[in-house]
């Protein structure tokens, strides 16, 4: 129950690192801060990673090398995953401090950068962390509804002929999905779902193979779809603005596939002490960026490939493909049981953090500080807390309510990738680095470190605007609430 431990306030963190020298770090089933034992590994960790990186990020990627073409596609698809795995060595370096092997543990990404950047920093990055994991729990409902659909849409038009006017409620999609996620969200921690990351990790790969062995298919099956090394034409597929737009939009896409760093060190808190963590995080990193990066760029060129300019938004649930209807229905589970589990690995931080406040508030109060256990058949005790239960439905319930308002799959994620990327991936990652290793101002590691700083805050700034530009598109010709075909 790692995470679950971690509610405490931070005011108390130095306290809990003093009883290991207290001799608590002396008993087995305490590790050296005074808490339960961490039993994380390599492989959970990489789980973990591959679980919040390949996501309903992989499903856009067709469009977005479509908008980019042949050169600049795979391109930006390889910049972003070297920053987002060199950004993620130097975050992981962080979740000790001053020393990364030694120093004191920082149990979120927060603490991490109050220790090293100071207050004022860290209240910038929380706003930012938080900003960002609602929007992702947004954007998740939205594509586990939409490919819920997906699968009622391609049996009807298996039955029914591909013109037939097949319709899905993503509104009824989205309710199902949440009263999951209620049951979902009562497991308290990390540790407690460490299962599902596996499960999820594992489907991840699972749609990521189908679509990319249905995009083989179309090709091999002597499709010729129109490519350039551009992307789509101005004047032919799109207008001259509209292009431009949609050239910034991919990018927030494509930055968006590689969101983790928000809870990078979430995850890296539920590894063991020996080896350090800090060396067995880089190792997870590499291993879920090189994994998720050979799956983007063989979905997102083969994909492009495939569908050429008219790439559709979401490659499984944009009937690019109609048969074999079971195999693009297998797909589109895959999908949702992925999103089922990397829900409850983003919106954690977000439940911890609320929790831990409120037990700081109020460390009187019954109803949020106690818990009772209780035993349920097959899963044994289980802990059961009133507040838990409470504010965990209201939040999930109120992400449901958002995403049935404003069901637009890419620029909703094109906006998320935009506004997360630059602050989270690269800012805080960077600056906390050269403050830890007390890098000096202009030499040739500052100059270059802000180089990188500022280059990227240009893309999430030109990303940002296109998805804004694509949502204002959007919402001016959707009702919401509507049944979709």
């Amino acid at each position: 129950m790692v995470m679950g431990r971690q509610e405490k306030s931070a005011a108390t963190a130095p306290a809990a690192f003093n009883l290991a020298e207290a001799g608590f770090g002396d008993r087995p089933d305490l590790d050296d801060d005074g808490r339960e034992k961490r039993t994380g590994t390599l492989v959970t960790a990489s789980a973990h990673i591959i679980t919040a990186v390949i996501g309903s990020g992989v499903l856009s990627l067709a469009w977005a090398i479509a908008q980019l073409g042949w050169v600049i596609g795979p391109a930006v698809l390889v910049a972003f995953s070297v920053i987002t795995w060199f950004c993620s060595s130097l975050l992981a370096d962080c979740y000790r401090s001053p020393d990364p092997v030694h120093g004191k543990r920082n149990y979120t990404y927060g603490q991490a950068v109050r220790a090293n950047l100071g207050v004022a920093k860290y209240r910038l990055c929380s706003l930012a962390q938080y900003v960002n994991l609602v929007g992702v729990t947004v954007g998740y409902t939205i594509t586990t509804a939409i490919s819920m659909g997906a699968i009622r849409r391609s049996n009807c038009f298996h039955r029914n002929g591909h013109d037939a006017a097949c319709l899905a409620s993503d509104t009824t999609n989205m309710m199902i999905f949440a009263g999951i996620q209620i049951l979902l969200s009562q497991l308290p921690n990390f540790h407690k779902i460490w299962w599902l990351s596996i499960v999820a990790a594992v489907m991840s790969l699972a749609y990521s193979t189908i679509g990319l062995g249905l995009s083989i298919a179309k090709i091999a099956g002597g499709a010729h779809a129109k490519t350039t090394f551009t992307g789509v034409t101005v004047g032919v597929d799109v207008s001259a603005s509209e292009k431009i737009w949609r050239t910034f939009q991919s990018l927030g896409d494509i930055a968006f596939a590689y969101s983790y760093s928000n809870v990078l060190i979430e995850i890296q808190d539920t590894l063991r002490s020996s080896p350090p963590e800090n060396e067995v995080m880089k190792k997870a990193s590499f291993i879920g960026v090189t994994t998720t990066t050979m799956f983007y760029m063989l979905c997102g060129v083969l994909g492009y490939a495939a569908f050429g300019n008219r790439a559709p938004g979401n490659f499984l649930t944009g009937f690019g493909f109609y048969e074999p209807f079971w195999l693009v229905d297998i797909g589109n589970v895959c999908i949702v049981v992925h999103l089922v589990g990397a829900y409850q690995v983003f919106c954690q931080p977000i439940y911890q953090f609320v929790e831990g406040c409120a037990r700081s508030r109020w460390p009187d109060s019954s109803f949020i500080n106690s818990e009772r256990v209780v035993r349920l058949p097959l899963i044994g005790d289980f802990p059961l807390s009133p507040f838990r239960l409470v504010w965990r439905t209201i939040y999930v319930v109120l992400t449901a309510v958002v995403a049935m308002a404003f069901p637009f799959f890419n620029d909703f994620l094109g906006l998320i990738g935009a506004v997360s990327f630059w602050p989270l991936t690269v800012y805080f990652p960077v600056q906390m680095y050269m403050s830890q290793a007390k890098v000096r101002r202009f030499s040739p590691t500052w100059t270059w470190m802000n180089v990188l700083s500022f280059a990227c805050l240009v893309v999430s700034l030109l990303a940002a605007a296109g998805s804004i530009q694509g949502l204002i598109k959007s919402v001016t010709h959707y009702k919401p609430f509507s049944v979709q075909n």
